[in-house]
């Protein structure tokens, strides 16, 4: 009986799966809040995606660039257009949205920070060009993927220039365990995604819209304005053919584990796996997919974008459009250079309102305000970031397939 019950969950598609896991995982959370050790599934499921995460990634380069030919050619320099591009568009949708619909908050919470704050974009920047030279051993236990990047492309040239083939097997024969590791976690998934959302009905319940329903709508409006609307625009400037095939295709299978996990890091395996399951070339992906869990900003953009825009409509300072641009686009750069900090997007606010003269009191308490709407915007935000990910890679990869006159998968023709 449990063999069948197993071979009929593994013959279900996954998103299938998922389904069935949000509708029971909100009935727990409405009916039986209590049940703590429910959310101890979505711990021990986050917990691995995020343990295997580096480890994955630092391998799959390292054999890809020891074994294979380096593909590090204008694919790459296409993906990372993509995704700056898209988080500038991004950003100026956040400001066109905030003078629309500016936005007051009852600045009278504290907050405080466990990280040191950036003070400004030569401190984040900065802190980059260290992550990138930390121990490499060190970037992989702290999941510092920048300095993975960078080590894992030295280790595999060295490796490749100087090591026998004996050696490259035995990377071939580790990433494909890795891989295998991931799917196993992946397929578990939809346990996962069932106590995490669990955890949020059971903790949050729908309080959270009464004070800040005005402000998370602004937050999702933007949001999805950008994914369905931006991301869109760069997918079809780099394919020339209708987008939503593959945008839609990208939300079902990476937006929705994102949306549950909260974490790029966590999603960054299932990513992995899904350019796996598009043909894409792994030495390819296994660079722009973590790269654009560092850079690709589109959330934190808007994010960053809304919340300071209505600290400064709240404290009466008036913003040019300009300027908010400006603005903007230098927090969003930052954003990059500090995304490694414990509460992401929401730390650089204070450095975004300081441009803006808004003393660092009041920026810690939008920063109080950004926590406790987080369930919601963080959610988004990483479900948005991580979901580009995988079309901006692919939009790059099957534009080179079309100009040599390659066929794309029958799904995305």
């Amino acid at each position: 009986m449990f063999k069948k019950v197993v071979r009929i969950y593994n013959n279900t598609r996954l998103d299938i799966r998922i389904g069935i896991a949000i509708v029971i995982g909100s009935l727990l959370g409405f009916f039986l809040p209590g049940q703590t050790w429910i959310s101890e599934i979505g711990i021990l499921f986050v917990g691995a995606m995020k343990g295997i995460a580096p480890v994955l990634v630092f391998i799959l380069i390292l054999n890809a660039l020891a074994s294979g030919k380096t593909s590090l050619d204008r694919r790459t320099g296409k993906v990372i257009g993509f995704y700056l591009a898209s988080t500038v568009l991004a950003s100026i949708t956040a400001i066109a949205a905030s003078f629309l619909f500016p936005q007051n908050m009852n600045l009278v919470q504290s907050a405080s920070a466990t990280a040191r704050l950036p003070s400004g974009i030569g401190d984040v920047l900065n802190n980059l060009l260290i992550r990138a030279v930390s121990n490499p051993f060190e970037a992989i236990t702290q999941a510092n993927y920048i300095g993975i990047l960078v080590w894992a492309i030295v280790f595999g040239i060295a490796i490749k220039i100087h090591a026998g083939d004996e050696t490259k097997n035995i990377l071939k024969d580790a990433a494909k365990a890795v891989t295998a590791i991931v799917r196993w976690i992946i397929n578990l998934a939809p346990f996962g995604i069932m106590s995490l959302l669990f955890t949020s009905i059971s903790t949050n319940g729908i309080g959270i819209f009464k004070t800040y329903g005005a402000l998370i709508a602004l937050i999702a409006g933007s949001m999805f304005f950008t994914v369905f609307v931006i991301a869109p625009a760069v997918v079809s400037f780099a394919l020339r053919r209708d987008p939503y095939p593959l945008v839609i295709h990208c939300i079902k299978e990476s937006g929705l584990t994102a949306l549950f996990t909260r974490s790029s890091a966590a999603n960054i395996p299932v990513n992995m796996e899904l350019c796996e399951r598009l043909k894409l070339d792994r030495e390819f992906y296994s660079v722009s997919i973590p790269l654009g869990a560092t850079i690709n900003m589109n959330g934190a953009a808007i994010t960053i974008a809304i919340m300071t825009l209505a600290a400064a409509h709240t404290m009466g300072v008036s913003v040019d459009f300009p300027t908010a641009i400006t603005l903007c686009i230098v927090s969003t750069i930052g954003a990059c250079g500090a995304s490694g900090i414990a509460g992401g997007s929401l730390f650089l606010i204070p450095m975004s309102c300081s441009f803006l003269g808004i003393s660092n009191d009041v920026a810690m308490q939008v920063v109080g305000v950004g926590f406790i709407i987080g369930v919601i915007q963080d959610s988004l935000e990483t479900a948005l970031n991580s979901s580009t990910d995988v079309m901006y890679t692919a939009a790059a990869e099957y534009g080179e397939w079309i100009s040599e006159g390659k066929p794309l998968p029958r799904r995305f023709k």
